[in-house]
């Protein structure tokens, strides 16, 4: 007894109102899954795929699918069995328009959608950098780069023939810019579609060619571009340029220019997002006593009042005084400084004295070794009368 077919709709998933593109993204995932080159040996998968092959050969042709809504199985059942899927003929060139795309897309290669290929194309995107300053990211500058661009031959007027001819239709495509050629598959016979090789998707071909432009239908130039770099830019982002690309081909428009940021470093100050972030010292003096320090930002100096008795890496933040967001350029980040207390190397004698005689009223803590008392000093010299080696840090 032949194995009752399951619902087409219950094979891929989806429901019966399930439009075009719902029932196209259920097979794509099915037949990813289950395809016989991604399960090699599985005779299960191959099952499978098959099944979801035929569900969707139907469900992605209106004609079919309206028989198979008023019919069922039943409207493909008579006469044709020997296609292999309950009466469809997949050893056709059928089989290649209704899947080419999808295998195309899956596994490479396949069957462009979307019709001719030698019709209008955008040209290529070109990609070039710049170099700005830390400073020239945060608040924007205008640059001007130099670069080598294509631009139509005056000569030929970008046909590429010499004057006074003209190019002539492709003979192994006819002008369509694409061949078809077939494919043995495990299920069938597959029609796939590529661009012509001869006239690489043009539809025409050069006999003789413009000595001005060698064919190409393009003189290069050189040209200088005014570059605007936004305000908050960061290190890496890019800055697009439409139709300062390569040419289109069958007057297709410019690709786009894209020019990526290059930002320097800065020796002070380190970006994150929109906010910067620096490091600020400030004397013993003005830590304990408070007092005003100078902190340096992108906007220039500021006064800053410290607390008394601020300790060293002690942040304070500086609102708006960050980056500005590229999003809202009325929007800016803040600036993070941390304080930190910088101790002197190098003393006077008369500052050491009053160092000393501030830590004396302070607690007299540098003079605290003077004090130990005598089981201390047991403690330390161990009994022997000679004192431990002292280690300095």
């Amino acid at each position: 007894m032949a194995e009752q077919k399951r619902d087409y709709y219950e094979v891929l998933g989806v429901e019966k109102s399930a439009d075009d593109a719902a029932i196209k993204k259920a097979y794509r995932a099915l037949a990813k899954k289950y395809h016989p080159d991604m399960n090699p040996g599985d005779a299960e998968a191959e099952k499978k795929f098959k099944e979801a092959s035929e569900a969707y050969a139907v469900l992605s042709d209106p004609e079919k699918r309206r028989q198979y809504d008023q019919y069922g199985h039943a409207a493909f059942s008579g006469g044709g069995g020997a296609g292999g899927f309950g009466g469809f003929d997949f050893n056709s060139a059928d089989f290649g328009d209704i899947f080419g795309d999808i295998f195309g897309d899956l596994f490479g290669g396949g069957r462009r959608s979307g019709g001719r290929s030698n019709g209008p194309m955008k040209g290529a995107n070109i990609r070039t950098s710049v170099r700005i300053s830390f400073e020239e990211a945060v608040f924007g500058v205008d640059r001007e780069i130099e670069l080598t661009l294509k631009d139509e031959c005056t000569s030929c007027h970008g046909s590429g023939a010499k004057p006074g001819t003209s190019p002539e239709t492709c003979g192994k495509c006819g002008g369509k810019g694409q061949v078809v050629f077939t494919q043995q598959s495990f299920f069938g016979t597959v029609r796939n579609v590529q661009t012509c090789p001869d006239c690489h998707g043009t539809g025409k071909v050069i006999k003789d060619k413009c000595p001005d432009c060698r064919g190409t239908g393009y003189i290069a130039n050189k040209k200088k571009i005014q570059v605007s770099i936004p305000a908050g830019i960061d290190n890496g982002q890019c800055v697009r340029i439409r139709d300062k690309g390569e040419p289109g081909t069958n007057g297709g428009p410019r690709g786009d220019l894209l020019v990526e940021v290059v930002v320097g470093r800065h020796p002070i100050f380190q970006r994150q997002d929109e906010n910067i972030y620096s490091t600020v010292p400030m004397s013993f003096a003005v830590a304990a006593l408070g007092g005003e320090i100078v902190i340096d930002t992108v906007d220039g100096r500021v006064i800053y009042e410290v607390k008394a008795g601020t300790q060293t890496d002690t942040k304070v933040r500086l609102k708006g005084k960050g980056v500005p967001s590229l999003r809202n350029k009325d929007v800016r980040g803040d600036h993070y400084v941390t304080l930190v207390v910088q101790v002197p190397d190098k003393l006077s004698h008369e500052a050491k004295d009053l160092l000393k005689k501030f830590d004396e009223h302070a607690g007299d803590s540098l003079n605290a070794a003077k004090n130990i008392s005598a089981d201390t000093h047991e403690e330390q010299t161990g009994g022997s009368g000679k004192k431990k080696k002292k280690f300095k840090f």
